[in-house]
C-alpha cells in the first residue's frame, strides 16, 4: 500500500526539512517488509487569493485533485478524531489488510482544510486541539507514519 501526504506549502531547506526526510526515508526503509510503499510528498502552492475562504477552496481543489480515486483519504484537521499511536497503526494496517491501494493525507494551509476535503475524508485525524503550523503538522505525520510502522512490524522503536 502507498502512502502519500498532500500538503499546501512547502519545507524549506534546513532542520525541519531533514527532520521530515529523515522520517520518511525511515518509513519507506521499515514498511517495505510489511507491505507499505514509499511515503511520497506532494507539496501544493499556497493560494494568494484575497480571502481566507477563497484560499482553502483553491487548496482544496488542488488537494482534491492530487489523491487518486481509489485511495483511502485522511484529512488532519484539529476539529478531527484523536488516535493513540496504536489505534492509528493498527488503522493502517486494517486498510492495508483490506487491499486498500493507498493512503494520501491532507495537510491544509494556514487558513486550514476546505469544508469538501473534511466531509470526504475517510478519516479526520487531529493531532490535539492546539493550533499547530502546517509544517510541524508534515513533521509530526510522518513521524506518526514511521511509529505505526514499527509498531506493525513489531520493531522496538515505540515503548509505552
Amino acid at each position: 500500500m502507498r502512502l502519500a501526504i498532500v500538503a499546501v506549502g512547502r519545507l524549506k531547506a534546513g532542520p525541519e526539512r531533514e527532520l521530515a526526510d529523515m522520517y520518511r526515508q525511515r518509513t519507506a526503509k521499515a514498511g517495505r517488509s510489511i507491505g507499505f510503499q514509499a511515503v511520497d510528498v506532494l507539496e501544493i502552492a499556497e493560494s494568494r487569493a484575497g480571502r481566507p475562504q477563497d484560499r482553502m477552496n483553491e487548496e482544496g481543489r488542488a488537494i482534491t485533485a492530487a489523491i487518486p480515486a481509489d485511495a483511502v483519504r485522511v484529512a488532519l484537521d484539529a476539529g478531527g478524531t484523536a488516535l493513540t499511536s496504536e489505534k492509528f497503526a493498527a488503522r493502517l494496517a486494517s486498510w492495508r489488510d483490506d487491499g486498500r491501494p493507498a493512503v494520501c493525507f491532507a495537510i491544509g494551509g494556514a487558513d486550514g482544510l476546505a469544508a469538501e476535503i473534511k466531509q470526504r475524508a475517510d478519516l479526520t485525524l487531529s493531532f490535539g486541539a492546539a493550533t499547530w503550523p502546517h509544517q510541524l503538522v508534515r513533521i509530526m505525520l510522518l513521524e506518526q507514519l514511521y511509529r505505526a510502522v514499527t509498531i506493525v512490524s513489531g520493531h522496538p522503536y515505540h515503548r509505552c
